[in-house]
């Protein structure tokens, strides 16, 4: 697991405080700093892992995916999508710390705040022995994960035979949704092993598509929008999400959650195996 807990965790924090912080921040701003008008940079940066049984699948027009599989026994999927939306300038932006919260200093300019902190926490989870999927073309109605689920059926077996899968897409901080891809009993789960609050479902994101037979989940990432920035991300609550996911997912052994998948906020669990030891 490269990260490691931190030792500050105070919203009045004005800067990263210690050597672990300053590289996840570091990285978060490199992928925030990511043009966002394509998303060939994110891809090339993780196909640069050259890991074992790692496929970058793309058929162009954002039908695109790239998978690394796991090691571990009990490993979940971790999902982020590369795509975002803006209606101003895909130009370069400079960032700006203010407390804990990284902005644009161009009004004018694009964040790509949650799309690309969920991308950062994947990159630094990537040696938790847990599979990694980044996705395109979400946000015009996951593009890239229904062309998986159509036309590469195998990734999508290789994807519901995990113990479950774990977004990382939504904003503000603290909060997760299941859509219609939870059960009653994986989310009191995910509330008990994380702290984060349930909130309604609502709208649909990739694991809507993605999970098929098991449960998914998206936690917030600290992405905020302001009257004057448009956009902002908070580096204390993308490094407070890595560490409690660092935790819970280092624990172990995961359980499976199992579940009908519908998308239309009920719960419809099938079954799920006990195997977890605490």
């Amino acid at each position: 697991m490269e990260s490691t807990y931190y030792t500050v965790l105070d919203g009045k924090n004005t800067e990263p405080k210690n050597n672990n912080m300053k590289h996840e921040t570091n990285i978060l701003k490199e992928f925030l700093r990511m043009p966002l008008g394509s998303t060939e940079a994110i891809f090339r940066k993780f196909a640069g892992l050259n890991a074992p049984g790692m496929e970058w699948r793309n058929n162009g027009n954002q039908e695109q995916f790239l998978y690394i599989p796991g090691t571990r026994d009990d490993k979940v999927v971790l999902v982020a999508h590369a795509d975002t939306v803006w209606h101003g300038s895909n130009d370069p932006h400079t960032l700006k710390i203010d407390g804990d919260k990284i902005s644009s200093l161009e009004r004018n300019v694009g964040l790509g705040a949650d799309d690309r902190a969920g991308c950062a926490i994947l990159w630094l989870l990537r040696n938790s022995g847990h599979s990694l999927l980044i996705t395109d073309g979400e946000e015009y109605g996951q593009i890239g994960s229904n062309w998986l689920k159509k036309y590469n059926k195998d990734v999508l077996e290789a994807l519901n035979k995990h113990q479950f899968m774990i977004e990382f897409d939504r904003k503000n901080a603290f909060d997760f949704k299941t859509y219609g891809v939870g059960s009653l009993d994986f989310d009191s789960w995910i509330s008990c092993q994380t702290g984060y609050g349930f909130k309604p479902n609502e709208s649909v994101t990739d694991i809507c598509t993605l999970c098929r037979d098991i449960c998914g989940v998206n936690f917030s990432v600290g992405y905020y929008k302001t009257p004057i920035r448009l956009a902002n991300t908070s580096w204390l609550t993308n490094g407070t999400t890595l560490t409690k996911q660092s935790h819970f997912l280092s624990k172990g052994t995961l359980k499976s959650f199992y579940c009908h998948t519908s998308c239309n906020g009920l719960h419809k669990p099938v079954w799920e195996k006990e195997t977890e030891t605490q």
